[in-house]
């Protein structure tokens, strides 16, 4: 396949690519066993999967300890699996000058993955 085989704008195939990327984030890492002290590591370990994926910019992933403490709380076991509602996750995808911001975040009891902006 070719350049000129792609199908669509360069803005559609950049919010493609961020697709992409946050579902090898949420699938990849979901069910990994986490605690409040392993989560910065967990969090930094994410960021840099991801960001070796093309035309990946930027990843920042916030592991909410917080939320992670709370759920410990009424368990006798020291960690938990993650799921998307102890990340936030903020992606900056770059392809063809083209820049998609997306966010990953709690919308009620759904992890939410969205557009935030495309630049072109």
């Amino acid at each position: 396949m070719n350049d000129a085989d792609e199908v669509g704008t360069d803005a559609e195939r950049a919010c493609f690519e961020a697709g992409i990327k946050f579902g090898t984030l949420y699938h990849q890492f979901a069910g990994t066993p986490v605690s409040p002290t392993s989560a910065e590591s967990l969090g930094r370990a994410m960021e840099e999967a991801i960001e070796n994926q093309p035309y990946c910019a930027a990843v920042d992933v916030d592991v909410r300890t917080d939320r992670i403490a709370a759920e410990l709380e009424s368990q006798s076991a020291e960690y938990t699996e993650l799921t998307g509602r102890f990340i936030d996750v903020e992606m900056r995808i770059e392809y063809d000058g083209v820049t998609v911001r997306t966010r990953m975040d709690m919308q009620g009891d759904y992890p939410l993955m969205r557009l935030v902006a495309v630049e072109e």
